[in-house]
């Protein structure tokens, strides 16, 4: 349950107050990676003095479209401005009801981070250009040589500090899928993260 604030005591001489955090909430449905690099952020100054960034992390209920709905009903909480769905198209097998899940969002107002075919692009991208079509296992797989981890848990500490050059590259792919007529799912590969990112580094 969440608390709820306490009113100030008045005080006799009058302090600057500090500017009320705005509440987004982040579901996802990958339990290492993704919770790694969202725990990263909140770390950052610029966020941490903006934002509160509650995460919730689904792996048992993760296909896209329960996860949009989760955060469609969180929605309605008035003491919550923004809601993101994070979540993977997977290949060869997609995700089951991914349009669905999209459609949804769309007239919810819920934000989205599509990652084609998963999360791993968008970290391959903090290291090097990639605009070729790959598979999960493949992304998994190069995303680790990338970095040396050994399983799918992350050092932030590496990550954050190039999240600009990725979300670069990431726009790049997103210009070029566009440029080429390569709409969603078949946008592989591809990451909407830089779209988070932007919404997270901006003052209110």
């Amino acid at each position: 349950m969440r608390q709820r604030r306490r009113e100030a005591k008045p005080l006799k001489r009058k302090t600057a107050s500090r500017p009320e955090l705005r509440t987004i909430v982040v579901f996802c449905e990958g339990k290492n990676s993704e919770p790694d690099y969202i725990n990263g952020l909140k770390k950052l100054p610029e966020i941490a003095d903006n934002t509160a960034l509650n995460l919730e992390v689904h792996p048992e209920q993760g296909v896209p479209l329960t996860l949009v709905k989760m955060a469609a009903d969180r929605l309605v909480d008035p003491e919550v401005e923004e809601c993101w769905c994070i979540f993977d198209v997977e290949w060869p097998r997609n995700h089951p009801n991914l349009f669905d899940a999209k459609q949804l969002a769309e007239a919810k107002g819920i934000g989205l981070v599509i990652s084609n075919p998963c999360f791993e692009v968008w970290l391959i991208l903090h290291h090097r250009e990639w605009s070729k079509f790959v598979r999960t296992d493949e992304a998994e797989s190069m995303s680790r040589k990338l970095d040396g981890r050994p399983g799918k848990s992350l050092d932030s500490a590496i990550y954050i500090p190039l999240r600009k050059q990725a979300a670069r590259r990431a726009e790049r792919l997103e210009k070029r899928h566009a440029a080429n007529g390569t709409a969603f799912p078949d946008d592989n590969p591809s990451s909407g993260m830089h779209h988070f990112l932007r919404t997270l580094e901006q003052r209110q």
